[in-house]
């Protein structure tokens, strides 16, 4: 092969054990070593020039540097020892890669190779002499590197882009050794000396001389082009808002994410849950528990019940999503709070999410609240009106333009556009409980028509609602129905107007020999909104029990007992009434009072405790 000659590992990174221009027996033994300590060792021909880099990223080169061994200037007084001491004492240089440069190493390589330059440790080189320590200009053993990515020849860019694609790399850093790369390679005895898998970076980002370059850039741009599904690296994420049915939407959109195997995040006024498992709890409705979602690694769809307080505080807790859903405005909710005194206002808040739809998403309105259809003309994608009603002049209309709806036709749930539709049967739906239970028929309609905005397949979706159960433990508190010695429990968070009204349509398709009904108020509602509570159970229950709760919120003691007793007056169906102190004494009351084929429906006030304690004294029943 003749001399000079390099000797390095067959297989190694960061110039370990790699000697080159070895032209002596002695060096060629210290070299051998070095080597022999890495791996197998190889000897290859000496290439003349200098060290260049080339990283290859795809089929492009995207930067260059040339890397200079590592070395000290004489200055005619210090030793070539002081002068190491003196470089490495730059607080750029440090050990291994955490700095933009590494410290010079001064070892047995570093002695043999001032020895060919007829030096010690100890010499005093002349003022300006270059002195150098190692052959290899790896940065990780000292070396410097100048930035030449606008000086490379086409040609020899061609020549690096080629051995990475022989190779098989999509990342790739070239090694070439030439007298330069202003000309090609076979014109100057150059040639590829190295491929590299995994090279490093900051020899192009933090050069030691010359302009840095954004090479994390072209490699993400790379890995994820255009083409790719997820092109923008997002998630689907639908949002939930409206008066009643927020909670039980948002859990059955989960749960149907969840069945087409994709690992979940959700939030709602429960809590906050990562593929099934809660790791936040209390009222998790606002911005602040969606962030905590998307920035969680494992999350891979997210569902946000989306509550007006926390988008008045702060926005939204993301930029825009896929699906939109708006379940119901009625009456409203919480009137006379935060400014909001109707309906109309109380929309504008709600609305903001519609708003945040992205253009190739989908609102999904309910068609039969017009403040809440009233909501499409700011959706900047399209809208999924849903109704059970499918002649519903909306409903009819968005049909007949080809659009997508969601009705009810006879005892099927029907996603339809144009000629095409989908249909489930709804006695395949629990939480309709065969189609009787009107609000719950509502909540999957709305459910449905997101999975279907969002591109679930049929199958799915099938399959996810057959497997959604309404029990307290997927949705606490929404329309939860316990047998207890022969009578019907059923527990619910409902507390206003519309929530009571859609519970007696409800509990009038369940049959039952004497209902009752165990209910409180919250003192930050308007009175009316305490008031209008009980007038509407007062036409659907035998027995209610008035209960006064932790809630009083700014009320006097007794003053919301007394208004929904005034809810109670001239009631049409209800002949007794109870007041009672304490949430657990009420439920446990009624509970005694029960006979086999009675009602008995407990608006729950503190949803995880009275639960349990009802689960309690249903198993000791």
């Amino acid at each position: 092969m003749g001399l000079p000659v390099v000797v390095k590992p067959q297989d190694g990174n960061q110039g370990k054990g790699v000697t080159v221009n070895v032209a002596s027996r002695e060096h060629m033994e210290i070299a051998y070593k070095a080597a022999d300590e890495i791996g197998q060792v190889m000897v290859e021909k000496f290439l003349p020039g200098s060290d260049y880099r080339l990283l290859v990223v795809g089929d492009k080169l995207v930067a260059a540097a040339r890397r200079d061994p590592p070395h000290v200037i004489g200055d005619g007084m210090l030793t070539v020892k002081q002068l190491v001491d003196k470089v490495n004492a730059d607080p750029k240089r440090g050990d291994g890669h955490a700095t933009s440069l590494t410290k010079i190493r001064f070892d047995d390589i570093a002695v043999a190779r001032l020895e060919l330059q007829g030096l010690t440790p100890d010499s005093v080189p002349d003022k300006g002499r270059r002195v150098i320590l190692r052959n290899n200009a790896n940065l990780s053993t000292g070396g410097t590197a100048t930035d030449v990515t606008d000086d490379v020849h086409p040609e020899v860019a061609a020549r690096a882009i080629a051995a990475a694609q022989v190779v098989g790399l999509h990342v790739c850093g070239v090694d070439v050794v030439a007298e330069g790369v202003l000309q090609p390679l076979e014109e100057q005895s150059g040639g590829i000396v190295e491929v590299n898998a995994a090279p490093g970076l900051r020899m192009h980002l933090s050069p030691s001389y010359g302009k840095g370059r954004n090479v994390g850039e072209a490699i993400i741009a790379h890995l994820y082009g255009h083409g790719h599904k997820s092109e923008d690296g997002r998630i689907p994420v639908v949002a939930v808002t409206g008066t009643n049915g927020k909670t039980t939407t948002t859990r059955l959109i989960a749960h149907l994410f969840a069945t087409c195997g994709l690992r979940v995040g959700m939030t709602n006024t429960d809590g906050v849950y990562v593929d099934g498992r809660q790791i936040d709890s209390g009222d998790c409705s606002g911005p602040k528990s969606a962030r905590n979602v998307l920035m969680h690694p494992d999350v891979e769809a997210a569902v946000f019940e989306t509550a007006r307080g926390g988008i008045l505080r702060e926005g939204l807790g993301f930029d825009r999503c896929q699906v939109a859903v708006v379940t119901n405005l009625g009456d409203g909710d919480h009137l006379g709070m935060n400014f909001l005194n109707t309906v109309e206002e109380l929309a504008l808040v709600k609305r903001v999410i519609v708003q945040n739809v992205a253009p190739t998403g989908y609102a999904v309105l309910n068609a039969a609240d017009p403040v809440v259809a009233n909501m499409a003309s700011v959706c900047p994608g399209q809208i999924i009106f849903f109704a059970a009603d499918r002649h519903h002049p909306l409903m009819a209309t968005h049909r007949a333009q080809g659009k997508r709806c969601v009705y009810v036709d006879g005892d099927q749930l029907v996603a339809a556009q144009g000629s095409w539709r989908e249909s489930i049967p709804l006695r395949d739906i629990p939480i309709t409980r065969n189609g009787t239970i009107g609000f719950q028929v509502e909540n999957a309609m709305a459910s449905v028509a997101a999975a279907w905005g969002v591109g679930l397949d049929w199958d799915t979706v099938r399959r996810g609602v057959a497997s959604f159960a309404n029990d307290a433990d997927n949705a606490p508190g929404r329309f939860n129905v316990m047998d207890f010695r022969g009578a019907t429990v059923i527990a619910d968070y409902g507390h206003n107007g519309d929530a009571m009204r859609a519970l007696v349509a409800a509990v009038e398709a369940m049959p039952a020999k004497k209902r009752s009904v165990v209910i409180s108020g919250a003192g930050d509602r308007r009175d009316e909104d305490i008031r209008i509570q009980t007038q509407i159970l007062g036409q659907a229950f035998d027995d209610v029990l008035l209960f006064q709760d932790a809630c009083q919120r700014g009320r006097e003691d007794g003053e919301v007992l007394a208004l929904l007793r005034q809810g109670l007056e001239g009631a049409s169906r209800t002949s007794r009434v109870d007041e009672i102190r304490g949430e657990f004494i009420a439920i446990d009351t009624a509970l005694e009072r029960l006979q086999p084929g009675d009602l008995c429906l407990v608006l729950v006030d503190q949803v995880e405790e009275a639960l349990a304690h009802l689960a309690s004294r249903i198993a000791a029943g």
